[in-house]
């Protein structure tokens, strides 16, 4: 029996109860100052500079408040001028000698040429033109519900709501008494609001629990030193397409804290949360919320973002209350407990590696505390109704039948019945190895599938042979064995499988030093790039047709901290893509774990390697859906539009901005695809191989807009005399398209060039839209069903459960064109139950100890799908439903739990693993062999490249 009811963690404003107001006090920066404000910010700015700078930056001293005074809130990350637009908000007034000299601090920082005479003269003057003493905390009372309506009906909230309304709300929820369960209490504090995003980017409010500390027992094989973490809620604003009401999420989590170094990452700060004794200011106010400032890697050495002896620390005369960063990032724990009058606790990240505490909380644990918070937002913001199961319940057609399960009692059982059950699955594997031979058939047009494993150990080539041999039902099929190649005949088509050892080419970039960053890791990458095209343009003329490399390289824990630099990945991706070929990569076997367990691990991992392979051949096993052709028709294109994006703190350093669609058409034999480049549709490996090595011109965010909707509007053209569905992914897409925002979004009606949006029937009358949505960013809503409704003696429980399908909403009042799509329980641990812990001690409904903090939680992400445009006569309920089987195709991990998007959307993003952008010498092709390249002879046994890594500088 299947759950009918998911319950999301949204709120709902109480309408019987009408508006929200509350007393605060809020600081206005006067219309007066903006013009001197200006004039300081622009002092040694050229004229052009000054035109793209328009607004007055306090991004820099609302991190400054963050870090020292966590009770003031801010809305804006530029400053906002006049009485109407409130800069600063706290509940009380904030002292205002405190307030001045953090003012003071601000507009010195402007300044851009400190000690300059030209610079302190304009300082000085626009001090005195301010009259900061002048300013003053006035008390008011603030709408925390004020909104307008959209065009297409979707509510408004003003730009304050976003931060004001989750903060208060969070200090109602640190107000009531403690979270309690199982005999342990965990107390919560707010944590300073994040700065920079206003609006609907808002980070909305966030609490976090006392540290709770955790020793692992050295039988499971920990090492007996305390791990530390804590429970964290966040409050967020959000909207739903078409609906006038907004909603409140409550999102509950783990933030987990560093023992002992932090790595600090180049260029990127790492949070340390701080709860001192008193003010770090002096005069301040004791904080009463979490503070949170940044720790940063610069220039070789550690210290406080906005420290050192002119930074902004320095100026409030904060940095005596702190600790060395150079001793803090040594010893991260020595504080979290309180030492010298403050707490402090440095907040763990994943590329940091592994912790000893998993991540998440599973559904019960994540219920009971959700369920704590609402009590304190009531009773002016209610529930809303379940989600109700759909009444297109059904999953997609099978294509592959599924295999009996072995008990794990098989030898007890009777030999008859141990043979029908082995007979069955082997009859349902050849079944389906011989519809995925036949669907890789098709996508390789009647060629040959040649594919080359370049291994560092026999362990994983032995794997991905028998990967290729079980995946493709190709046991009986055997031509060729060995030394170096392999060779399956099959009715469908033949396989050849060449391996050779990866040899030198996935060594270290730079060897035995690391790159520095720019030019010679630039270089570093070039070398390697040039040398993998060569071996695999020699590879091919004497293996031709080679199309697809599995590469057998360490993962990103062999190239973190100090090596990032080194990892050669990237670089082997783009040589392959010179040569012709698209690329998987697998990691080698985990050689901290006991042989038989980790050969085990490579056999799964070698599975999936080789399934994700073909599928970069453009093999594909399209769900087939069961909603007829009369609601859904046959001939029906499927096109997903993505942006594929790089910045310069990308793997090499560039940047690059291509928008790309995917399409998967009936008939085609393969998926294909396209970029805004490209006039006519390739297979899809064509486009995975186009997209690397582009380094593109910065575009601003209006040529990107322009290129974008340009594309847009020139794939829909070409596909307007056939039906046609548009998939596109909100949180991908919308920042160059504007009108998949919640407030763009107008039903029946498409908007590009940033124009008013136009009737779907200007674009073709078949075309369809729908926007999907993830929860990224807390944008849908955290759930769960309620395990009650299933089993009754569970009432009163608290328990929760996982429920895939997909779900309508029951507000009143709301559209009928959102609905949203849940996955099944994940496979990939199946040893986790919906009752484990983390936070808290608990006991599971069987008696059993569920506490389990080091185990990884996993969830269903609630993903939203907007029907956004139909034709006349469609049912929504159903194209919505079609979406959602999308998400099941069977290549995936059998089909049972789901993709996290619907697979064309799937494909389109996974062609971001080749947006390598990096460029070598117009006038050097590197696929032309060298005078001292290996002769072609020595393809037949090695990999044999007269590839130089010793020449690289040993200076870091």
């Amino acid at each position: 029996m299947a759950y009918q009811y998911n319950r999301p963690a949204a709120y709902l404003p109480d309408p019987a109860r009408g508006p929200f107001v509350v007393p605060m006090h809020t600081l206005s920066l006067p219309a007066r100052w903006e013009e001197p404000l200006l004039r300081l910010y622009h002092g040694g700015m050229t004229e052009g500079q000054a035109e793209r700078r328009r607004r007055v930056p306090t991004a820099a001293v609302n991190q400054l408040m963050r870090a020292t005074a966590p009770d003031i809130v801010t809305v804006d990350s530029t400053a906002r001028f006049g009485s109407e637009n409130p800069w600063l908000y706290c509940q009380d007034a904030y002292p205002m000698a405190v307030t001045n000299l953090y003012i003071a601090t601000w507009l010195r920082s402007l300044a851009r040429q400190a000690g300059d005479p030209e610079t302190a003269a304009l300082l000085m003057n626009c001090f005195r033109d301010l009259d900061t003493a002048a300013l003053s905390w006035r008390p008011g009372r603030v709408d925390l519900l004020e909104q307008k309506v959209s065009p297409g009906g979707t509510a408004l909230p003003a730009s304050h709501v976003y931060r004001l309304l989750p903060d208060v709300l969070a200090e109602r929820i640190a107000r009531q008494g403690p979270y309690e369960h199982h005999g342990q209490q965990l107390s919560f504090r707010q944590v300073a609001g994040r700065t920079g995003a206003r609006g609907q980017g808002s980070g909305g409010a966030e609490l976090m629990s006392n540290v709770i500390e955790y020793v692992p027992g050295r039988r499971g094989g920990g090492d007996g030193r305390p791990a530390y973490y804590a429970a964290t809620l966040r409050i967020t604003v959000r909207t739903v397409p078409f609906s006038p009401v907004p909603r409140v999420h409550v999102a509950a989590g783990v933030r987990r804290f560093v023992t002992g170094k932090v790595y600090m990452p180049y260029g990127k700060g790492v949070s340390a949360y701080l709860l001192p004794d008193d003010s770090l200011v002096h005069d301040g106010p004791q904080p009463q919320r979490f503070a949170v400032a940044m720790l940063e890697w610069k220039n070789g050495t550690t210290d406080w973002r906005q420290g050192g002896a002119e930074g902004m620390l320095a100026g409030i005369s904060a940095l005596d209350a702190l600790p060395s960063p150079d001793r803090l990032v040594k010893e991260a724990d020595h504080w979290i407990h309180g030492r010298d009058g403050i707490r402090i606790a440095i907040g763990h990240q994943a590329a940091m590696g592994r912790h000893t505490i998993g991540t998440g909380l599973m559904p019960s644990e994540r219920r009971r505390l959700i369920e704590w918070a609402e009590q304190a937002i009531a009773p002016e913001f209610v529930c809303v109704p379940k989600l109700e199961r759909s009444a297109y319940a059904r999953p997609p057609k099978k294509q592959l039948k599924k295999l009996p399960s072995i008990p794990k009692n098989m030898e007890e059982k009777d030999p008859e019945e141990r043979a029908v059950i082995l007979d069955q699955r082997e009859l349902n594997a050849a079944h389906n190895a011989q519809v995925l031979r036949a669907r890789l058939a098709e996508a390789l047009e009647g060629e040959d599938l040649t594919a080359v494993v370049l291994h560092q150990n026999d362990a994983i080539r032995d794997q991905m042979i028998a990967a290729a041999e079980t995946g493709l039902g190709l046991a009986g099929h055997r031509r060729e064995q060995g030394p170096d190649t392999w060779v399956w005949e099959a009715e469908e088509l033949t396989v050849r499988l060449h391996a050779r050892p990866l040899g030198a080419l996935g060594a270290p970039l730079g060897g035995d030093s690391v790159p520095r960053r720019g030019q010679e890791h630039d270089k570093a990458i070039e070398e390697r790039r040039i040398g993998v095209a060569r071996a695999m343009a020699a590879l091919r003329e004497a293996v031709p047709g080679v199309r697809l490399a599995f590469v057998e390289l360490d993962g990103q824990d062999a190239f973190r901290h100090a090596k990032r630099r080194t990892d050669p990945k990237h670089a082997i991706r783009l040589g392959c893509a010179d040569a012709g070929l698209v690329t998987q990569f697998i990691r080698p076997p985990d050689p901290d774990v006991e042989t038989e367990e980790a050969l085990a691990d490579a056999g799964l991992r070698a599975a999936a390697a080789w399934s994700d392979g073909l599928r970069q051949t453009g093999m594909r096993l399209v769900p087939q859906h069961t909603l007829g052709d009369t609601l859904i028709s046959a001939n029906l294109n499927q096109v997903a539009f993505h942006l594929v994006e790089r910045r310069l703190d990308g793997p090499t350093g560039k940047q690059q901005f291509t928008p790309i669609a995917v399409l998967i058409r009936p008939g085609a034999k393969c998926v294909l695809a396209k970029s805004a480049d490209m006039h006519e549709w390739v297979p899809y490996p064509e486009l995975l191989k186009s997209l690397t090595g582009r380094v593109e011109g910065r575009k601003n965010s209006a040529e990107q807009s322009a290129l974008t909707a340009a594309f847009v509007k020139k794939t829909l053209a070409q596909l307007r005399s056939t039906p046609t569905l548009v998939l596109a992914h909100a949180q991908d897409v919308r920042k160059r398209w504007p009108w998949l925002r919640n407030d763009g979004l107008e039903r029946d009606r498409l908007g590009l060039d940033g124009g008013p949006a136009q009737r779907i029937g200007l674009y073709g009358k078949q075309l369809r839209v729908i926007r999907i949505a993830d929860g990224s960013r807390d944008e849908t809503a955290q759930c769960w069903a309620e395990a009650e409704e299933l089993s009754p003696e569970h009432a009163g429980q608290q328990r929760g459960g996982i429920a895939m399908g997909l779900w309508r909403p029951r507000v009143r009042g709301d559209s009928d064109r959102v609905f949203y799509s849940t996955t099944g329980k994940s496979g990939s641990q199946p040893n986790l139950t919906n009752d484990d812990a983390k936070l808290t001690p608990h006991t599971s409904a069987s008696g059993n100890n569920a506490y389990r903090p080091a185990a990884n939680a996993w969830n269903p992400d609630l993903l939203e799908l907007t029907v956004a445009c139909l034709q006349p006569g469609d049912d929504a309920e159903a194209w919505a439903a079609f979406v959602h089987q999308q998400r099941f195709s069977e290549d995936y991990r059998a089909g049972r739990e789901g993709l996290a998007l619907p697979l064309i959307l799937h494909l389109a993003r996974l062609a971001d693993d080749y947006a390598l952008p990096h460029e070598i010498d117009e006038a050097l092709d590197p696929t032309e062999p060298r005078a001292a390249a290996a002769p072609d002879d020595a393809l037949s046994g090695q990999l044999a490249f007269d590839f130089d890594l010793d020449d690289a500088d040993d200076d870091e």
